[in-house]
Order: C-alpha cells, then sequence, then structure tokens
C-alpha cells in the first residue's frame, strides 16, 4: 500500500528518545500477559519531557517513530511467543489506517515479533478533533487483527458515550479512580459497576497505577485480573523490569 501524504511531508524529529516498559499481570494465570511500552527521554526522562517538545507538523513522524522503535525493541527483549505489547498512539496523528499502519507491520517482521500480539491504546484524555476518524482507526485494527484499547478510562472527555461509540478490546482504569479504593466505598461501588458492565459487553478490564496490597485484594473482588502499577514494578528503560510481587493465581486463593 503506498505511503499517505503525510509520510512525504512529516517533520524530522529535533531530538532523541528511548522506550521503558512496565509489565500487565494477569492474577487469574499468575504470569505476565504482556508489557507496556512508554516513551522516556535518552536519559530516562519522563514522557513529558520529549511530548511538550512536539509540534503539530511533528505528531505523524514521532508516532511512527515510537511504534517502530517500540517493536523492534520488544522483538530483541521479549522471549515470551505469547507476551503482547501495548503501545500508545495518538489517533490525531493517524492519518489512514491501513496507509499509517504498514511501517509497524514492517517493524513486526524485521524483528519477528509476531503482529497479532501489538495492542495499541489511546487516551480518554486527549481530545479528539474527529470521534468518527478515531471509531474508524479501532475498527480498521480489530479487523487487521491487533487489540484495541482505552486508557485512562473515567478521567477524560466522553466517559461512557465513547466506550458504547469504540467498543474496544480492553479498558485501563483511570488511576485516580483506584487510588487507595481500599478505604473508598464509593470507589469500590464504581469499579464494581464498571467492571460487571466491561463483562457484559465482553471487555477486559486493566487496573493500571496500582501500588498496594490493599489495593489489589479489593479489585480482585471486583473480578478484574489484569493488573499494571508500581506494586508489580516500575518501568526500565529499554529493559524488562523484574516483578516485585506475582500475586497467586486466583483458582489458588482462598
Amino acid at each position: 500500500m503506498g505511503k499517505c501524504q503525510a509520510c512525504s511531508e512529516a517533520s524530522e524529529l529535533p531530538f532523541t528518545f528511548k522506550m521503558a516498559f512496565q509489565p500487565i499481570v494477569d492474577v487469574s494465570q499468575h504470569s505476565i500477559w504482556g508489557y507496556e511500552a512508554l516513551v522516556r527521554g535518552a536519559k530516562g526522562e519522563g514522557a513529558h519531557s520529549i511530548l511538550s517538545q512536539l509540534t503539530e507538523s511533528q505528531l505523524y513522524r514521532f508516532d511512527q517513530a515510537a511504534r517502530v522503535m517500540a517493536i523492534e525493541t520488544a522483538g530483541k527483549l521479549f522471549d515470551d511467543p505469547s507476551a503482547r505489547l501495548s503501545i500508545n498512539f495518538m489517533p490525531n496523528a493517524v492519518y489512514e489506517p491501513k496507509a499509517c499502519i504498514q511501517k509497524s507491520l514492517a517493524a513486526a517482521r524485521r524483528a519477528d515479533f509476531p503482529a497479532r500480539n501489538l495492542m495499541f491504546e489511546f487516551t480518554e484524555n486527549e481530545r479528539m478533533n474527529d470521534p468518527a476518524h478515531v471509531e474508524n482507526i479501532v475498527v480498521t485494527y480489530k479487523k487487521l487483527g491487533f487489540l484495541t484499547a482505552l486508557d485512562d478510562f473515567g478521567a477524560g472527555y466522553a466517559g461512557l458515550s465513547l466506550l458504547a461509540r469504540l467498543q474496544p478490546d480492553l479498558i485501563k482504569i483511570d488511576m485516580e479512580l483506584l487510588r487507595n479504593i481500599h478505604v473508598s466505598q464509593a470507589k469500590q461501588v464504581i469499579i464494581a459497576g464498571l467492571a460487571s458492565m466491561a463483562r457484559d459487553l465482553n471487555i477486559i478490564v486493566l487496573a493500571e497505577g496500582v501500588e498496594s496490597e490493599a489495593e489489589l485484594t479489593v479489585l480482585r473482588a471486583a473480578g478484574i485480573k489484569l493488573f499494571q502499577g508500581y506494586y508489580f514494578a516500575k518501568p526500565a528503560l529499554m529493559s524488562l523490569p523484574p516483578i516485585d510481587n506475582m500475586p497467586k493465581a486466583d483458582s489458588m486463593v482462598a
């Protein structure tokens, strides 16, 4: 498939960056489900140090470069052929989904990384210029065999209406809804409702930003099986971090 106009017009990036990887743990299987690739500065600085430098004309080039680096690095680091790679993308930087995905597919072939193990996540916090365009991206990616995820669910602009329209494979509940959930009945009721709704819609729920065993216990009781956060491991720059706390599988819990 030929390149879209943005491929030839995109500006060069005036900075360098790297990727950090944070594990996603499946407590029902007592295993690592996958890893999220997170943008970092060349010396490990936070994502904001890079994203704050981006101009409108650089969005496409950066989005493409970040995907390629994530996939090629994962191809070198991953030793589990079933591990998923979750990549953040900017919906407003995707012009035509089938054309814009070609560099990612080429990177997967070079790295011998199974394209079926790719998950693309977009955030509810980013105001979308054209929701219909984002819906087309999600539909296209699903047809191509990728997983899609809605990040920061519950923190952004559209909430339930966006979920109903896009029907992603997975939602990542915003960490502010999870923080200290063990001492908040209101949060417990909200999360239990979201988990039940997601099950009815056949959507996977991932709790991100988990920092304590107390939070984990309440979330597991709500039926959530996928987790990510400092309780398990902090992101590691250009490497895979060890798991600090791997809970017993659900079937092993009394």
